[in-house]
């Protein structure tokens, strides 16, 4: 089991309002708040923001480079799915390919997701998977 994962942002106090904000919708809670490092759990899974040094704070993300390409944040159901879509229509987050869709053809029978972007283009998905028996 995965205990945690810690990326580093370029600009910690707007990516800190962007993830207050989209975890809170997903009913995960910020534990942590230093200077440098933002925690948030589900009370499982952690999630740590570090602001990155000035110095690297210019060097742009893509997920199509070599490194992570996206994290997933599973839900109990389509219908969260589409509230959530909501959520992100609201407040102008950057969505991709065209907003949710059953991806039941790509991944596995029934999977459901929207994929968005964060303030450095960190691609995230929030998704309705049921189990694969």
């Amino acid at each position: 089991m995965i205990h945690h994962f810690e990326y580093n942002v370029s600009d910690l106090k707007k990516s800190r309002s962007f993830y207050d904000k989209f975890l809170k919708q997903l009913g995960w809670k910020r534990f942590m708040t230093h200077t440098d490092v933002i925690g948030y759990t589900d009370g499982m899974l952690k999630l740590f923001l570090v602001q990155v040094e000035k110095r690297f704070a210019t060097k742009k993300f893509h997920r199509k480079q070599v490194g992570l390409n996206h994290i997933a944040f599973r839900v109990g159901s389509k219908k969260k799915v589409d509230v959530f879509h909501a959520f992100l229509k609201r407040r102008k987050i950057i969505i991709l390919y065209g907003g949710p869709k059953d991806y039941s053809a790509e991944y596995s029978e029934g999977y459901y997701a929207v994929f968005f972007e964060d303030p450095d283009r960190i691609k995230l998905e929030v998704v309705f998977a049921p189990d694969v028996k």
